[in-house]
Parts: structure tokens; sequence; C-alpha cells
């Protein structure tokens, strides 16, 4: 925990620049009726009942010091489909950094196993070697910024029916769109001293 609320202390660097990942699903629901439409005085009605197209997996992969956020929806959310991302994030989003500071929780696909998985011993390495990775604790994972930013997704944009993958990319684009042009950030307070009065009970008690 620690080492990752001194990660967020750091001053923004481009040749460094720190990213927060994470990771969500989005059940994809179709109508089986044809909504009503709002009118005056009274709201949108659905049917109760709907049809489950399957699931899609939402990466978000999220810089608080400049405001942007990069979105990718994906079918599923194997270690391949990490390491894809985490390739997009230093081929096509950071091209020019010298390292990229990753913060993540520590699922068991967000570690450099699944660059190997997915790409050859040499290109994973080169990817590998560009990173600077930060683990958020077991049972941390708020500590991870681009959780946060996943929550505002859901309000703002995913809390409805949508019913196939090509829709919630689109939805996604725009909102991400929006988003970064307003340069949104997070205003992080929580610092290392909060963490070691307000959860002092997590620390090991020393005697004598």
């Amino acid at each position: 925990m620690e080492d990752v609320l001194d990660v967020y202390k750091r001053p923004y660097d481009p040749n460094r620049p720190m990213v927060c990942l994470d990771e969500t699903s989005k059940q994809l629901i179709g109508e089986t009726r044809i909504p009503v439409p709002a009118i005056p005085g009274r709201e949108a009605r659905y049917d109760h009942e709907y049809q489950r197209n399957g699931t899609a997996n939402l990466f978000m992969v999220f810089e608080p010091l400049a405001g942007q956020r990069h979105v990718k929806v994906t079918q599923r959310r194997t270690m391949k489909d990490w390491a894809v991302c985490v390739r997009e994030v230093v081929d096509e989003m950071y091209p020019a950094a010298e390292r990229i500071v990753l913060v993540m929780d520590n699922l068991n696909t967000h570690t450099p196993t699944s660059l190997y998985e997915a790409f050859p011993p040499h290109e994973a390495k080169r990817i590998a070697d560009r990173l600077e990775i930060h683990y958020t604790p077991k049972h941390g994972s708020w500590l991870d910024m681009a959780e946060i930013e996943l929550g505002i997704l859901g309000r703002q944009c995913l809390d409805r029916r949508i019913d196939n993958a090509g829709a919630l990319t689109r939805e996604v684009a725009a909102w991400e769109a929006a988003r970064n042009a307003a340069k949104a950030k997070v205003d992080w307070r929580f610092t290392t001293d909060n963490a070691r009065t307000k959860l002092k009970k997590l620390y090991p008690s020393i005697e004598g």
C-alpha cells in the first residue's frame, strides 16, 4: 500500500508516465420488446424481460496526472487479452516514454508471465523492460485509480442495457472522448500518513 501511495506522490514526468490499469465486465443485454419512450410527466418504460447476449470485458488505462484515459473493449479477459492491451500502452499510447510506471491490482493475469503467453520471448522481454510495475495489496484494489474511473464510467455510461459489443465500443468511445477533452482528473488525497492513522489496525503491532 505504501509503495503505491509513494508512486502517487511523484510529480508528472512525460518520460515516465504513471498509468493505472484495471478491468471490468459488462453483461450485454437486449430488449425483448420495444421500450416505451419518455413523454412529459412519464419516464421511459422497459419490459422486465430481457435477452442475454453474453458479456464483454473493458480494460481501463488511466493516466491521472494528465487526465487522460483509454477504454479497450474485448470479448474476454484472458492473459493474452491483458498482454495485447499492455503492448498497446507501450507501443501506441506511450511510444516515446523511457519507462511506463504501471499501477495494477494483483489479478493472476496481470503479470509479465502473460506477455510470454502471448508473444515470442524477445517481444515479451521488450515490452516488460518498458514497464515499472507496482501492485496494489490484496483486498486493496480501491487504491488503483483506474478502479475509480471504471466506477464513473459505470454510472455515466454503462448503467443501462446495451445489447452488443459494437454498440458498447461506440458508447464507451464517446464517453472517453468527452472525459479526455475535459481532462478530468482524480483529486487523490489519501497519503501514507493517512494510511498509518486510519488503517493502524492493519500494521503489525510492535511491543517493547
